[in-house]
């Protein structure tokens, strides 16, 4: 089948407004706002439903032809760039809010589903519920971030946002349709468990095995009240110690950790954003009293205290997602911004950021770090970020190299790096035990027989 017959066939799929192969379209999908090399697509297909996903796999299947569902494609990673051409799945109009269960507390919801659209939905709807959001552009999908082990204002109590999910409706390479969790059996997406849990088949690996259509997920408690307290110390050795009182007082809702150069009051020290929730201001002044009493020496010695903030920063500190962020990061004023994500064991934080001053030193970029608790301190999301000036190649290559050995530190001190680009994603397939990678491979091979689905990624 040419060209012409292809895209005569998805038009008769998903009708001719929504494909294209237009030089402009094709440019948008062909890259991402990270620093990753872009490839052009041949089409892109904007489906409406999982039985048009379905027909699309099905012809590329046939056709031998690569298929890269994509998102929001805001992973800065390249994710859903397509490496080896083919047709890319925008799936923005499966759009759906699907079902909320009140009192089971979940949501059922499309593959095209934004952070922004649920939580405007859940703050008119169900006031009192709410889910785990990222920091990250209201316009990142909720699945997207399911997909790649993201992470939110929930995880120091709950884990990751693909921890958090309750079943899935999945594409498989061959067009069939597949669901997993309780949605299997009946109505009802309540859990995975206690079946066997094949959802570790899908979420982690990029679209490389399946294409999820539709997501369950836990939805929360919005308690009426929210305050933060940041506590800064100079000496980052202190945080591991820091975060570990706080976490064991089993207080907070989400603890966060920054440090940058710029603007210079936030220079040579760290500061740790506890954030408590309530209904009453008694609650939060109970929550307050035991974690300010667990940091009582560290106060005492002088080593670490409170920070008085202004009510215009508090504002900022409690947005959600914090927009503060992203104006911090883009300090060349040049539009590029990329990180490392580091899932490192939390004891291991002063190192990383040891490295972080490094690795900027000698390429030469500034930097900054955020990083969020995950868990009760299980672990914790330690990023090692660099902007750049797009119109600067020089900066741009600054960048890059510096990333680069990010990826590489993250290994060197015990972590795992977060949604790692294909170079890297090589990298740990090449650190990680034979027999392990042996089995990736064939778990690949068996979903995905053809190499079609968002070839580049996760191959061993």
């Amino acid at each position: 089948m040419n060209k012409k017959e292809v895209h005569k066939a998805l038009a008769e799929i998903v009708g001719e407004e929504y494909v294209s192969d237009s030089k402009e379209d094709l440019y948008i999908y062909s890259r991402d706002p990270g620093l990753a090399e872009p490839h052009e697509a041949d089409f892109v297909v904007l489906p409406k439903t999982v039985e048009e996903v379905q027909k699309i796999v099905q012809l590329a299947n046939k056709e031998r032809i690569p298929v890269i569902p994509a998102g929001a494609s805001l992973s800065l990673s390249g994710l859903t760039i397509p490496y080896k051409g083919g047709i890319v799945i925008d799936l923005r109009r499966m759009d759906k809010i699907i079902e909320v269960n009140r009192r089971s507390r979940y949501v059922v919801i499309e593959a095209g589903v934004t952070h922004g659209k649920l939580k405007a939905f859940l703050e008119e709807q169900y006031p009192d519920l709410c889910h785990s959001l990222p920091e990250a552009p209201p316009s990142a999908t909720v699945v997207g971030n399911l997909m790649i082990h993201g992470q939110g204002h929930l995880a120091q109590q709950y884990g990751f946002n693909s921890s958090m999910v309750t079943g899935l409706e999945i594409v498989l390479s061959s067009g069939e349709i597949c669901r997993i969790g309780s949605c299997a059996l009946g109505s009802y997406w309540f859990s995975l468990e206690p079946f066997p849990i094949p959802a570790g088949l899908f979420l982690g690996w990029f679209g490389a095995t399946g294409i999820v259509t539709k997501a369950g997920l836990r939805l929360y408690p919005k308690k009426k009240l929210r305050d933060v307290e940041v506590f800064v110390v100079e000496d980052p050795n202190l945080v591991p110690e820091v975060i570990y009182r706080v976490t064991h007082t089993e207080m907070a809702e989400d603890i966060t950790t920054s440090a940058q150069p710029y603007p210079l009051m936030f220079r040579d020290i760290v500061m740790i954003q506890i954030y408590i929730t309530g209904d009453e201001e008694e609650e939060l002044e109970f929550k307050r009293k035991l974690i300010w009493s667990s940091l009582r020496d560290i106060i005492n010695s002088k080593e670490g205290g409170f920070m008085t903030l202004a009510p215009n920063m508090k504002i900022a500190f409690l947005e959600r997602p914090m927009s503060n962020i992203t104006r911090f990061a883009d300090v060349l004023k040049g539009g590029g911004f990329v990180y490392c994500g580091a899932i490192i064991p939390i004891d291991m934080f002063s190192t990383a950021l040891k490295k972080l001053f490094e690795i900027a030193s000698r390429n030469q970029v500034t930097f900054s770090h955020t990083g969020r608790v995950i868990g009760r301190g299980h672990c914790m999301m330690f990023s090692f970020a660099y902007p750049f000036n797009r119109e600067d190649p020089e900066s741009m290559e600054k960048a890059r190299k510096a990333i680069q050995e990010s990826y590489i530190a993250t290994l060197e001190i015990g972590g795992i790096p977060w949604k790692p680009e294909p170079p890297i994603q090589r990298v740990l397939l090449e650190k990680m035990p034979r027999e392990t990678a042996e089995l990736l491979k064939r778990i690949r091979s068996l979903l995905d027989p053809n190499g079609i689905m968002n070839p580049g990624n996760w191959s061993v």
